[in-house]
């Protein structure tokens, strides 16, 4: 007898066709009509593995949270971990900006975004904060990291030194911000991280 043909549709396509979706124009963009004709299927299709479109949400949300690194917690001291970690963290959600505002709505059911709590209440805990300041520090980076991903200050200003030239004479090489928006973005956020860490260490426990 012939092999019985594969499933036309998973889980793991319909959120990575709905990730391609929300990546490309935005989180209004993902209806299911729009999604299931992107997978070739028919609408209904979608609901033997997603009861609603919330669940679709959910399930990217999670999946960009999965690729968070929260190993450091349990190799380094908190100074580091907290360091690695915001890097991980902004990485993954600055790769999928327009997720960003469902994301800070919180972990929700989300298994991965409550492991990462976990991990992250846990490793600060253990290095001795206080539990209510863990909490606050946990959500302070929630806070710094989303922010940081939503957008880019250097793509914020125009490759047009006209504009700049007449009425803002402290902005001569705005215009050249673009090119470099890679290096000033990950830049400032660096020197933002290292900047809290340091706050942090000043007034809590040593790392």
């Amino acid at each position: 007898m012939p092999r019985p043909s594969p499933a036309l549709l998973s889980r793991e396509r319909i959120v990575a066709a709905a990730t391609a979706l929300i990546d490309a124009d935005g989180l209004e963009a993902l209806s299911t009509r729009r999604l299931a004709a992107a997978l070739g299927v028919r609408g209904p299709s979608l609901y033997n593995h997603f009861g609603t479109k919330d669940e679709i949400l959910d399930a990217v949300a999670n999946a960009i949270t999965a690729e968070v690194d929260v190993s450091f917690f349990a190799t380094h001291d908190w100074p580091e971990a907290l360091r690695r970690w915001g890097h991980s963290y902004r990485r993954a959600l600055a790769a999928h900006p327009n997720i960003v505002p469902y994301l800070a709505r919180g972990p929700g059911r989300r298994p991965a975004a409550l492991a990462m709590a976990d991990a992250v209440y846990g490793g600060l805990v253990r290095a001795g904060w206080p539990p209510a300041r863990a909490t606050h520090i946990g959500a302070l980076m929630r806070y710094f990291v989303a922010g940081s991903a939503l957008g880019s200050f250097a793509r914020g200003f125009v490759e047009d030194p006209r504009l700049y030239a007449a009425h803002y004479p402290h902005l001569g090489q705005a215009h050249r911000l673009a090119e470099h928006q890679q290096s000033v973005d990950e830049g400032a956020f660096a020197l933002g991280l290292d900047a809290l860490i340091d706050g942090l260490a000043r007034s809590g426990p040593a790392g």
